[in-house]
């Protein structure tokens, strides 16, 4: 009988395979965007590593000029991320993309962006950066937000193709939500201090294709979350958290289909996750929960479509993964869980090391979560706790991890880590 992790994974490998395809130019191996081809964490990567350490199973280690928080992604052989550089005139920024060689780390082109004059940029949280969206490969296009700073698309010299910076709104803490690609339209939330809104540019021009403004009960607007598209029967839908609700919209007109309200919940971080029928979402501060909510109809759905939910060990930032029957998640302040996803019952809930942002990722029946000291903790994909290693790399890391055949990609505060042998 195959077991249910095979199951599994052929299932995954048959929906990565079509992401794939509608990217175009991809391999298996890539890693496209924040929390990879599926958006979800999920990688169907053979050989990942378990052990490492600044000294172990470390193919290359590339110093990162400037700071940025944003996640690398991997295509065709190069690995794409942001960074705000200081300028040299004084309190300046220049806000960066890079591209490096994935077998040798060595940084094949690092180009400016945009540029922002000294004193115009609003203050960050400390946890934050300038440069903290993660950047989309799609073909031979590169995606890359900086928040209200602006967004553009580059080709795989580094040349720009446009630059989008009419869209302005007051940040709060500064930036933070990804965007996602929807057919031939870039779709990204703009949750700032007030009037928040969504909204689509087109893809090969970065011309605002339409604009949706967000109405909720929250008093505190600001939000960073990552939209995710999902299909409900016949129907796609872009499911995108704020404060105080998470809605969906239809992609081809911006129009809201419905919404879930969590109060006063705000500076909602988690990107969602769809599996068993179920989204799986966070609902952000004070008092941060984990819903699982049944998509579709119409209007608002708070009082019949909530599944179940939480607040136990409930995250502020790290988004949940699913393998299997269960879905896995851990709080900012490193406890993790496992839950049967269809009915929230606990299986475990276990105390990790330290303080958690990144969003944990699954590979080869394993979880592997990243702590803000830079700990690599890697857990066994069951309803039973098992920990099969503790790793150190002695460096803050806030970001989220890259994972390909044979190897992960670690950014830490002044570094890009490949763990594992690069490809021959």
């Amino acid at each position: 009988m195959i077991s249910q992790y095979r199951q599994y994974r052929r299932q995954l490998s048959d929906v990565v395979a079509i992401l794939l395809g509608f990217s175009g130019c991809l391999n298996a191996g890539d890693w496209p965007e924040f929390r990879g081809p599926t958006g979800q964490g999920l990688s169907v990567a053979t050989n990942v590593p378990i052990h490492w350490s600044q000294s172990n199973n470390v193919a290359w280690k590339t110093a990162i000029p400037g700071e940025g928080w944003s996640s690398p992604v991997l295509a065709r052989g190069k690995l794409f991320l942001t960074t705000a550089v200081p300028t040299t005139d004084g309190g300046g920024l220049s806000l960066r993309t890079l591209a490096l060689d994935a077998n040798t780390g060595r940084i094949d082109w690092d180009t400016e962006v945009f540029r922002v004059e000294s004193g115009t940029a609003p203050g960050i949280h400390r946890k934050n950066s300038q440069a903290s969206p993660t950047p989309l490969v799609a073909g031979d296009r590169i995606f890359v937000h900086f928040g209200h700073l602006g967004t553009a698309c580059l080709d795989f010299d580094g040349k720009i193709r446009w630059q989008q910076t009419s869209l302005k709104y007051p940040p709060v803490h500064g930036n933070g939500g990804s965007p996602i690609l929807v057919d031939d339209s870039l779709f990204f939330s703009c949750d700032g201090g007030s009037d928040p809104f969504v909204v689509a540019l087109a893809a090969d021009t970065g011309e605002v294709r339409w604009k949706t403004p967000r109405t909720t009960p929250a008093s505190k607007k600001f939000s960073f979350s990552t939209a995710l598209l999902i299909t409900n029967g016949a129907r796609r839908e872009i499911i995108s958290p704020g404060s105080g609700a998470v809605c969906a919209y239809d992609p081809s007109t911006g129009r809201e289909l419905w919404r879930v309200r969590y109060g006063e919940g705000y500076s909602v971080v988690p990107r969602p996750v769809f599996a068993h029928g179920l989204l799986f979402l966070g609902t952000g501060y004070d008092r941060p929960s984990l819903l699982a909510v049944r998509p579709g109809g119409e209007g608002d759905l708070t009082e019949t479509h909530i599944g179940w939910q939480t607040t136990r060990s409930a995250p502020n930032t790290p988004s949940a993964v699913v393998v299997g029957n269960e879905v896995y998640f851990v709080s900012d302040g490193g406890t993790a869980t496992c839950a049967d996803a269809q009915t929230g019952k606990v299986h475990w809930n276990e105390r990790l090391s330290g303080d958690f942002s990144a969003s944990p990722v699954a590979a080869e029946g394993r979880i592997y979560f990243q702590s803000e000291d830079g700990i690599g903790i890697v857990v066994k994909a069951s309803p039973k706790f098992e920990v099969l290693a503790r790793n150190d790399l002695s460096e803050r890391s806030l970001s989220s991890y890259a994972v390909t055949d044979g190897g992960l990609f670690i950014r830490t505060q002044g570094h890009l880590y490949r763990i594992g042998n690069p490809a021959l």
